[in-house]
C-alpha cells in the first residue's frame, strides 16, 4: 500500500520538549514493511523564526517562502540521513524526481517543493503523484475541532470533517508564508480532485500514524461530501 505522511515541524531540532525525529525514524523503518512511504518534512518554529526575521528586512513574500522550503528540505535530509538504507538517499525537489525516487521502493523524504504551496499542500500532491491509498497529516493538535480550542473551551473534536466544511473552518487562516495550519485550500482541492483518504491527527504520539495507516478510527477523517 502506497502512503504518505506529512510530518510537521514539530517532530524537528527547534521543539522545546525536543525533538521526536528519532522515534519517527523509527516508525518510517517499521511501517516500510508494511507500506511503501513518502514522509513530506515541514518547516516548523525554525522556519517561521527564518521568516519573521525575512519580514523584518522587508523581503518580498515569496523569498520569505522559499526559506521555509530550504530548512523543510534540511529537516527532510536529517529524516533521510537517519533512515539510512531505508531511504532513497536524495531528496526531491521536482514532481519528476518525487517519481523517480519512488520507483526505488525505498522511503522517499521531501520538503517544500516552490513558492507559495505549503507543505501540507506538497504532501497532498505527492499524494496524488504516487497514487497513494492513504494520507495522513501528522500534527500538533489532535484532529479538527468546531472552533479553536485554545480560544474556546466548548470547541469539540470532530471524528469526520467533510472538505467543504474544513474550507469554512479555515476560511480565516492567512494564506502567508509560515502561517498554514491543519491544510490549506490548495491541499483540500489536491484532496478533493484525487480523492485521497486523509486522517488528520497528533504526530506528537508518532505511534498514532502506524494506527491510522493500519485503518484505526484516529484524529479526524476528512470526506469529500
Amino acid at each position: 500500500m502506497r502512503a504518505v505522511i506529512k510530518i510537521g515541524g514539530f517532530a524537528f531540532p527547534g521543539r522545546r520538549e525536543g525533538p521526536l525525529v528519532r522515534e519517527y525514524v523509527e516508525l518510517l523503518k517499521e511501517l516500510s514493511s508494511e507500506f511503501q512511504i513518502v514522509a513530506v518534512a515541514g518547516g516548523g518554529e525554525i522556519a517561521r523564526a527564518y521568516i519573521s526575521a525575512a519580514r523584518e528586512l522587508q523581503v518580498p513574500e515569496s523569498l520569505c517562502d522559499q526559506l521555509g522550503i530550504l530548512v523543510s528540505r534540511l529537516n527532510a535530509r536529517l529524516l533521510v540521513d537517519g533512515l539510512g538504507e531505508y531511504a532513497y538517499p536524495e531528496i526531491p525537489v521536482t514532481i519528476d524526481e518525487l517519481k523517480q525516487y519512488f520507483s526505488s521502493g525505498k522511503i522517499v523524504g521531501m520538503g517544500g517543493l516552490q513558492p507559495g504551496h505549503s507543505t501540507n499542500a506538497v504532501a497532498a500532491l505527492a499524494a496524488e503523484t504516487i497514487r497513494a491509498e492513504k494520507f495522513v497529516n501528522a500534527t500538533d493538535v489532535d484532529g479538527v475541532y468546531t472552533d479553536d480550542p485554545a480560544k474556546n473551551p466548548t470547541a469539540s473534536k470532530l471524528d469526520k470533517v467533510s472538505i467543504a466544511q474544513l474550507m469554512k473552518l479555515l476560511s480565516k487562516n492567512e494564506i502567508t508564508a509560515g502561517a498554514y495550519e491543519l491544510m490549506d485550500p490548495l491541499a483540500l482541492r489536491i484532496i478533493q480532485r484525487s480523492k485521497i483518504a486523509t486522517t488528520i491527527l497528533d504526530g506528537r504520539t508518532p505511534l498514532n500514524v502506524a494506527k491510522a495507516l493500519r485503518g484505526e478510527q484516529i484524529g479526524t477523517s476528512i470526506t469529500r461530501d
